[in-house]
């Protein structure tokens, strides 16, 4: 478990203990079945995880909230970071981890990731998944933004999470003993009486002998459900990732750490004012093959702002991005790689490219317009090093867990990595903690649905006021519209309800520590405190839930990054 945290009073609380949902409304389970280990979520983590559980546990079942294919690996464009080349070391790229953080990445967990990060891409080789090779056969390895390396090993160009995604979900094809239910919703934990894992409630949205609510009997439960990028109304996450698995557990009795650092990809397809839900992502490696930003003017607008210029940190660059908008008042600027010619287009960006042409853009012969959108939650469940929580027999990994190793601010393309590696490490932790079969105790945690209908209203006010550029007041604004929010009562109990439920909840939340940590750092921009103020704030806030009521303790720990604010 996580080893014991000094604990320090926050300076002041965010705001008066949110009450909310302990737990989904639902009809009680009308069928039920058994598994060792239920693995919700079937990206690089979860898939990870349930081919190597699979070699120590009887049965291994996998719940997608859509088909194997539809979470975010799927959209990774750029690819996955290790030290793999020559001259390149774990250390390097430990330095580029913990200074894209700000100061806020545990260290132990940054030297799991970079040291055991080049073995766990080999197996992914040995696995299936063809990188892409140069001319003597060797990984063709690029950089992308924060680096001081090329490292970043790609496939099919810019579709490297779909070559991952295809070679793991062969690899569970070719596993019988992987049992996969899809077009399911994890509705909640069952919790035996020491407030442990029993099993968990699913909703399957199909047709047959698993129809509609359900309980699968377990004995662990690892979550790797992705991100919570649908709280914002501009964002490059599926409609999938509406943080189902991060307010599941926190109901649980998990600790969510770090929900205030979203990070706000720079370059996303703008689209236009109207424009709503899963946005083009315009990945960071085409600025690392020489594309640039510029301004309505033509004006460069990284130059001078850092020593990258623009492949300086995202957070950086989604910042500079958003001053330049504010000052001429524009919705976007332009990323221009025109002169990288049609060719290497057509070989290094396929999928970007037929992207942008589908929406009329052709980066051959005219800039790209983009913008910053919500991109990835560098915060959520906490976790030790080897995945596990707060919560006897649930663990979680990827984009769901707050390992420690993206800090304040996640270093371009160390998300798959995170996954890979640390799903690894449950698989090699859980066999022998496995918990004894137990019965589900009763839940009396109060039970409550808000209304499918408020999601444009939340998505809107989180993007207006709790996006890239954040305020007292703009908080306050937001915080209030969620409180009213929260008691809309749902008059029907289905998927959108509880979507939207599991949204609230993480949207208040991240809302109240944003609302808290009062100063800059990372990704998390505050116009009233702007700058870093590792004094007062080096360290994490951790949100917690008893029977519906959250709060927030800040934990003061040393910066990892020597304390060098920008």
């Amino acid at each position: 478990m996580p080893g014991p945290l000094t604990t320090a009073p926050a300076p002041a609380p965010a705001a008066p203990v949110r009450r909310l949902p302990g737990r989904l409304s639902a009809p009680d389970p009308g069928w039920s079945t058994r598994a060792d280990v239920v693995v919700i979520g079937s990206g690089i983590a979860g898939l990870t995880a349930a081919l190597r559980l699979r070699e120590h546990v009887e049965k291994v079942l996998v719940v997608t909230k859509d088909v194997l294919a539809a979470g975010s690996t799927q959209w990774a464009q750029g690819g996955i970071a290790a030290a793999l080349g020559e001259g390149d070391t774990p250390e390097q790229h430990e330095v580029d981890t913990l200074v894209a953080g700000a100061g806020a990445c545990d260290l132990d967990a940054v030297r799991v990731l970079v040291g055991e990060g080049p073995e766990a891409v080999h197996e992914l080789i040995a696995l299936g998944a063809r990188f892409d090779v140069d001319a003597t056969g060797l990984l063709a390895l690029t950089r992308e933004g924060g680096h001081h390396r090329d490292r970043i090993a790609h496939a099919g160009g810019d579709a490297t999470g779909a070559e991952i995604q295809r070679a793991l979900i062969a690899a569970v094809a070719a596993a019988p003993d992987i049992e996969v239910v899809q077009h399911a919703l994890a509705v909640d934990l069952l919790l035996a009486e020491d407030g442990g894992v029993a099993g968990v409630t699913l909703h399957v949205m199909g047709e047959g002998e698993r129809d509609g609510i359900g309980a699968v009997h377990c004995r662990a439960v690892v979550l790797a459900s992705g991100g919570l990028g649908q709280v914002f109304s501009q964002t490059t996450n599926p409609a999938v990732s509406t943080g189902d698995g991060t307010a599941l557990a926190l109901r649980a009795g998990a600790t969510l750490r770090d929900l205030e650092f979203v990070q706000f990809h720079p370059t996303v397809m703008y689209l236009g004012p109207d424009s709503r839900g899963q946005q083009p992502l315009i990945s960071e490696a085409v600025r690392g093959e020489g594309a640039f930003l510029v301004d309505h003017a033509g004006d460069r607008i990284m130059q001078g702002v850092h020593e990258l210029a623009d492949l300086a940190p995202r957070d950086v660059v989604a910042k500079a991005i958003t001053r330049r908008m504010h000052e001429t008042g524009r919705p976007h600027v332009w990323l221009d790689a025109r002169h990288l010619g049609a060719a290497f287009w057509e070989r290094r960006f396929p999928t970007i490219l037929a992207t942008a042409r589908r929406h009329g853009i052709d980066p051959v012969t005219e800039p790209i317009p983009v913008a910053p959108a919500c991109h990835y939650a560098s915060g959520g469940v906490r976790t030790d090093l080897w995945g596990r929580t707060d919560v006897p027999g649930l663990y979680a990994t990827g984009e769901v867990a707050c390992s420690g190793v993206h800090g304040a601010n996640r270093l371009a393309s160390n998300s798959l990595l995170e996954g890979l590696v640390f799903s690894r490490r449950i698989a090699s932790a859980l066999p022998g903690e496995l918990r004894p079969w137990g019965e589900p105790a009763p839940d009396e945690r109060p039970a409550g649905l808000v209304a499918g209908s408020v999601r444009p209203r939340l998505q809107e006010v989180m993007t207006e006021r709790v996006g890239v550029l954040r305020s007292a007041a703009g908080l306050a604004d937001a915080a209030e519209v969620l409180g009213g929010l929260a008691g809309t009562g749902a008059g029907l109990v289905d998927l959108d309800a509880w979507e939207t439920t599991n949204l609230l909840t993480i949207a208040a939340a991240l809302t109240d520590a944003a609302t808290l940590r009062e100063e800059t750092r990372g990704s998390h921009w505050r116009e009233d405190h702007p700058e870093r103020d590792d004094a007062r704030w080096a360290g994490h806030l951790d949100v917690a839930m008893t029977d519906g009521a959250t709060t927030i303790e800040h934990h003061p720990a040393p910066a990892t990054d020597g304390g060098a604010g920008r």
